[in-house]
């Protein structure tokens, strides 16, 4: 078997102090004109299939974007206090403001001060710091920090089984690959904007390595091979030479693929499920790093060839032997695998993974997602793959009936069949099978891997919403951002079920930055509070549509902030790292000689430092008991000692600001059937969705907190919030006097109100309404009402109930209470 030499490149401290940082002065209409710079062919692609003329282009605005802004201090104090008011009682804000003002008077300065020393020639003054919170992870990334996407079936049928729709999505991803490393990938715009294309660098090849000192990224800018696991077994061959083209037809791809399978299910899975070594990824990261010292430590074993095999492939395929019965199945099969245990051996797809990798897995019947590890890559750049990897796949087809059709890419490899086979190089294009040493500790350590795997697999549950009654089209001919309505919708519905307001957190993409990621979204406003009370209570369709409207557009106001870097999360995260880092310097005797006991360790997932789990939260300071008393000030002029935690930290407001129980994120194109991840806490949710033109797709996980109760619960929503839009502008359009509808609808008159008539005599409906207004007006099921909801319904029903019948009706006096038959005492 040819040898790979993975060659671990430089830490990330050392990529990030050599680059250079960008022209800060540089004007953003400079920005605009590197896209001029470029033909039209060049920016897009499909309006030719010629070949490109100029190189670089994906990378070519890059020295141009400007570095990521450090806010004013005072700005991100009052955005602080603004996003923890809908939150906090009276008392609790109180708190917080005397904790805010004393980080003023006090710390503050300094950490700001010190973290504009800090960003000095840096790239990004939070980047080192996002990376640091992600690889000093401990526990599995399972569930933890990968999410998922789940891609529209093969719109053409006969790929629509596992080895065809494998070979295609894996030469369409190898295209990708070719684009991105000739630099021909048009790079993605906003409003004609270029963003950062940095993350494209680190979206192939790369693998979590885990250590002692915490988890490394690295990287192998050379790999030119694929690893196919099937059945937990490993796999390998290669798809491109040394020029980064392919060298493989999609029918030699599928061939290999066949081969593969009929090869791995010559083993009883029972048999192959014992030897499954990617379940080890799975494993605390601790844990896993000794167990990969096990793997290489014996020189004669190849184990370690094996290892440096799979952490370099340019990504896994992983070929599941199951067809998940539904969309809910779906998901949880492609961000966690199945557990499915036959006698005493596990052998559910959670065993057919590597995590440390991104990888591309196809169901038995062609259902097919990404697995993506999260630290270099946001769900933006991988939704930009995934997209251009499933539209590439439908035009390769196009291009087999008409060779004019167009291709998505400015330059392709070229043909394989018709290439001089000495041209590829030194390469092995034969499926190679991985066979590990299985050393006894290994053996021991891989059951207990899958145990604590199978645990953590059955304490989550998902639930899934295709909801076809509208989407983004509807949303917006009503005058609404489609992402604020959608958000306002889990607030109404979380509300409608426990009758409170919790904390939730949605991504807003930075990537306007050079390095930028993503700035924390706190949904939960004043105006959302204002919009589920009034939504909820006994109030008028108008006040309805006005609350929501209101909740909408501060919502779109906080997005368009949060694009700008115009955040909190990621400043004050900044600052804390910046006083960790001086506790540090400092040392031990500072600390022992002040009498506190704040850490000087790094960050740790047990003290509350869990880095941003999915695409939801970011990290939150350990408390210190020796800083409890926010509110009390202390002088300016005194020397603070930096071992006390500074008064914002400790207080009671900042932990629970990053304690997300609502992780949202949309994330999605009509390319993706769903998209997902776990939830970031053990009493909150994880909701992906994706607004498609006429309907919205929306994944929920959770340790069974009533997932499918929730989802129900947001159906309904969608469908009453129809209905008022509907009828406010109905109202409108008839010229509803104001006068009216104050009468009927606000004043509380004696008496039953007379309403007009709906339908004809002969039961057809009224002219002006549709088929969806003449549907029952009340949300289903007893969890959505609140007393106001409530006490409309029983109203109705007992209107119903009073309605005389038969001569002397008016005389004749109403039972109260049930009327009990003799045959039940």
């Amino acid at each position: 078997m040819p040898a790979r030499t993975f060659t671990m490149p430089n830490s990330l401290n050392e990529s990030l102090a050599n680059q250079q940082p960008p022209n800060t002065e540089t004007d953003r209409s400079s920005l605009n004109g590197i896209k001029e710079a470029y033909s039209p062919s060049e920016r897009e692609p499909l309006a030719k299939s010629g070949p490109k003329e100029k190189p670089g282009i994906t990378y070519a605005a890059q020295d141009k974007l400007p570095k990521l802004p450090i806010p004013e201090l005072e700005d991100t104090c009052r955005r602080f206090q603004a996003v923890l008011a809908p939150l906090q009682n009276q008392r609790e804000q109180d708190d917080t403001a005397a904790a805010v003002r004393d980080f003023l008077k006090t710390d503050g300065p300094e950490l700001q001060a010190r973290l504009k020393r800090y960003a000095t020639g840096k790239t990004s003054y939070i980047e080192q710091f996002w990376y640091d919170s992600y690889l000093n992870f401990d526990n599995s990334v399972v569930l933890n920090l990968n999410p998922f996407f789940l891609l529209e079936d093969d719109p053409t049928p006969a790929r629509n089984n596992q080895v065809t729709r494998a070979a295609s999505l894996v030469i369409s991803a190898l295209s990708f690959v070719r684009a991105v490393r000739k630099e021909e990938l048009p790079p993605d715009t906003l409003r004609g904007t270029p963003l950062c294309m940095y993350q494209y660098s680190r979206l192939f090849s790369t693998a979590r390595i885990p250590t002692e000192s915490g988890c490394q990224i690295a990287q192998d800018s050379g790999s030119r091979h694929i690893v196919v696991l099937c059945k937990g077994q490993f796999y390998w061959f290669d798809v491109m030479d040394d020029n980064s083209d392919i060298i493989m037809t999609e029918k030699d791809m599928a061939l290999n693929l066949q081969v593969i399978v009929d090869d791995a299910e010559a083993t009883p899975i029972q048999e192959a499920a014992k030897g499954a070594l990617g379940v080890l990824s799975t494993e605390n990261r601790k844990i896993w790093a000794g167990l990969r010292d096990v793997l290489t430590r014996d020189g004669e074993s190849n184990n370690a060839e094996c290892l440096s095999i799979v952490d370099s492939a340019l990504f896994i395929l992983c070929l599941d032997y199951t067809e998940p019965k539904n969309g809910a199945e779906l998901c949880g099969n492609m961000l966690c695998g199945t557990s499915e245990v036959v006698k005493g051996v596990q052998i559910g797809t959670c065993t057919n993974r590597w995590y440390d990798k991104m990888q591309i897995i196809v169901c038995k019947n062609g259902s097919a997602g990404i697995n993506f590890e999260h630290t270099g890559v946001d769900g933006h750049t991988v939704l930009r793959m995934a997209s251009d990897v499933y539209t590439d796949t439908i035009l390769r087809f196009a291009k087999s009936i008409n060779g004019q059709a167009p291709s998505l890419w400015t330059s392709t490899s070229p043909d394989p069949s018709k290439r001089d086979p000495n041209s590829f190089g030194d390469v092995s294009t034969t499926p190679h099978k991985l066979e590990w040493d299985m050393l006894p500790e290994l053996s021991t350590a891989l059951r207990f891997a899958e145990t604590r795997l199978a645990d953590l697999i059955q304490q989550n549950e998902f639930e899934i919403l295709e909801f076809a009654g509208y989407g983004k089209n509807f949303i917006t001919s009503m005058g609404f951002s489609p992402d604020a309505f959608v958000q306002m919708a889990f607030q109404a519905a979380y509300y409608g079920l426990y009758g409170r307001v919790e904390n939730t957190y949605e991504p807003a993409m930075t990537k306007v930055f050079l390095h930028g990621r993503t700035e924390a979204i706190r949904v939960a406003t004043l105006e959302s509070v204002d919009f589920v009370k009034t939504f909820w209570a006994d109030n008028s369709s108008q006040q309805k549509v006005d609350a929501l409207k209101k909740a909408s557009q501060k919502h779109t106001a906080l997005t368009k902030e949060c694009a700008k870097a115009m955040g909190q999360d990621r400043h004050l995260y900044a600052l804390y790292c910046v006083w960790q880092r001086a506790v540090d310097e400092e040392g031990a005797e500072a600390a022992s000689s002040n009498g506190c006991s704040s850490p000087v360790d790094g960050p740790s997932s047990e003290h509350g430092m869990s880095p941003p789990q999915g695409p939801s939260k970011s990290p939150s300071p350990p408390r210190s008991s020796s800083a409890n008393n926010a509110g009390q000030s202390r002088s300016p002029s005194s020397k603070v000692p930096l071992q006390q935690i500074p008064s914002l930290f400790s207080d009671p407001g900042y932990d629970r600001i990053n304690n997300t129980i609502l992780s949202t994120s949309n994330c999605g194109n009509p390319a993706l059937r769903h998209f997902g991840f776990g939830p970031s806490s053990a009493d909150g949710f994880g909701i992906g969705y994706i607004i498609k033109d006429d309907s919205i797709s929306i994944c929920i996980s959770s340790k069974h907190r009533q997932t499918k109760r929730f989802v129900a619960s947001l159906e309904a929503y969608f469908l009453e919030v129809k209905r008022l839009l509907r009828s406010v502008k109905k109202g409108e359009s008839t010229g509803r006097s104001k006068v009216r509808e104050s009468g009927q609808e606000k004043r509380g008159g004696t008496g039953k109100v007379i309403k007009g008539q709906t339908q004809g005599s002969e039961g057809v409906p009224a002219p002006g309404m549709g088929e969806d207004e003449e549907e029952d007006e009340e949300l289903g099921g007893y969890g959505f009402f609140d007393a106001g909801m409530l006490l409309q319904a029983l109203k109705a029903s007992q209107e119903e109930k009073e309605k005389p019948s038969g001569k002397g009706a008016g005389n004749t006096r109403r039972a109260i209470g049930k009327k009990l038959r003799v045959s039940e005492y």
